[in-house]
């Protein structure tokens, strides 16, 4: 098919099967922890009413892709979250622009597939109990990861129990409480809110328990309570050297030292996990090679599948 694809935001969700895009994430962290990937510092435009940002990136084996996305503070008709934007996949050799697609959903699938790659490689083996805390775009997508493993109890906390309600009877799986009670009874928490000061309390967390922060765009989901009782690790070492939105709030005065690549224990360089009653935390603030994972992962199926339009540009 020749020209450029075009997938909307029902055929990009559709075009990102769980354990592909989980696979490609992996190349990508993997990709960054080498030094291999080529991801320039982001850039934005703001208005008065929000910013327009820029994130291009380039990864051996995935290929090359950009990620427009406008953040504003309003929230439009129709309950569509304050991210929205595209992602552009181009052909690597030649530079011709392959396909464009949604890039809300583009960045929460690859977001919650890039936290389950972290647990999977941090935590405890054979945990069960697995929390999100959260109701919002982000944790619906992480709670959708999560529901569809086998032998996984979900629980969702919330700070408005009744939105946490809501989520587990549209799942009809999982049980909806506070955000304490849901952090104390999980060996797994994936905080993804957007919270302005921490959520979570390090005595709310069970020695050995793993913690994937995936949310907090607009301050810390964590306090230092939590982050000095942990062993840190981060997509990029720009989590802590640099500063939010690129870096992350919670990470601000953490010893680069400190912070491991996840990228380095998929990889084997790194051991991660040392101990059964270790308490490790990853910490994602999003990376362009991420983006270029899905959309890579994203331009295949959807040529293998029919889905989207073509277009001439």
């Amino acid at each position: 098919m020749s020209g450029v694809l075009v997938l909307d935001r029902e055929q990009t969700r559709a075009a990102l099967p769980a354990e592909a895009l989980q696979a490609a994430v992996r190349t990508a962290l993997v990709a960054i922890s080498r030094g291999e990937v080529s991801a320039p510092p982001r850039v934005a435009a703001r208005s008065g009413h929000g910013l327009l940002g820029a994130m291009p990136g380039y990864v051996p084996e995935l290929g090359l892709a950009a990620k427009l996305v406008s953040v504003f503070s309003a929230v439009a008709d129709g309950g569509h979250g304050a991210h929205r934007g595209i992602v552009a996949y181009f052909d690597e050799v030649t530079g011709r622009p392959l396909a464009v697609m949604d890039a809300e959903t583009v960045t929460a699938v690859r977001t919650a597939a890039t936290a389950t790659v972290a647990m999977r490689a941090l935590a405890r083996p054979g945990v069960t109990r697995m929390a999100v805390i959260g109701t919002g775009t982000q944790a619906r997508a992480q709670i959708d990861l999560i529901a569809s493993m086998d032998s996984v109890e979900l629980l969702v906390g919330a700070r408005d129990v009744g939105n946490a309600e809501s989520v587990v009877a549209r799942l009809a799986a999982g049980s909806a409480m506070t955000v304490e009670a849901a952090a104390r009874g999980a060996d797994v928490v994936f905080c993804c809110t957007s919270s302005r000061e921490p959520v979570l309390r390090r005595s709310w967390l069970a020695d050995g328990a793993h913690l994937s922060s995936i949310g907090g765009s607009d301050g810390p989901e964590f306090g230092d309570d939590t982050l000095k009782a942990s062993s840190l690790f981060v997509e990029w070492p720009g989590a802590v050297t640099e500063p939010p939105p690129a870096g992350a709030w919670e990470l601000q005065s953490a010893d680069p030292e400190r912070a491991s690549l996840i990228g380095a224990v998929l990889d084997g360089a790194h051991p991660g996990r040392r101990s059964a009653r270790e308490l490790t935390v990853f910490k994602s603030t999003g990376h362009a090679a991420l983006d270029v994972a899905a959309a890579s992962v994203a331009y295949r199926v959807a040529r293998e599948r029919g889905l989207g339009f073509s277009v001439d540009l």
